[in-house]
């Protein structure tokens, strides 16, 4: 079993940045597909994107080019670096970690663990 911490969330501009950090403890996050999604209110949860325990990622096409994902093994975190900011991108956003994924990568029900979430807030 792994749990999972989300920080680095806040408030920030429409056109900045933040580094949001899920940081794991029970088990490394090299163990697992380390996924992250987003809800903003009165919307469903929304796949952001995935590092697979390979290393692979794959990116949503709304965040694609703006959002970057890392893992530091040593530090058993992962990493959402979101750059060039948009009001649209306020939600709470999650990690989410997966023993094994199976197709559809986007889908919620298919990881086994979920952080908290924390709150970003991009004002215009």
């Amino acid at each position: 079993q792994v749990q999972l911490v989300e920080s680095g969330g806040g408030l920030v501009q429409a056109g900045g940045s933040l580094r949001l950090s899920c940081a794991a403890s029970g088990r490394t996050v090299s163990s697992y597909d380390m996924g992250w999604f987003r809800q903003a209110p009165g919307k469903e949860r929304e796949f952001v994107g995935y590092i697979a325990r390979s290393g692979t990622i794959y990116y949503a096409e709304s965040v694609k080019g703006r959002f970057t994902i890392s893992r530091d093994n040593a530090k058993n975190t992962v990493y959402l670096q979101m750059n060039s900011l948009k009001p649209e991108d306020t939600a709470v956003y999650y990690c989410a970690a997966a023993r094994r994924l199976l197709r559809p990568w986007e889908l919620p029900k298919n990881y086994d663990y979920c952080g908290q979430g924390i709150q970003v807030t991009v004002s215009s």
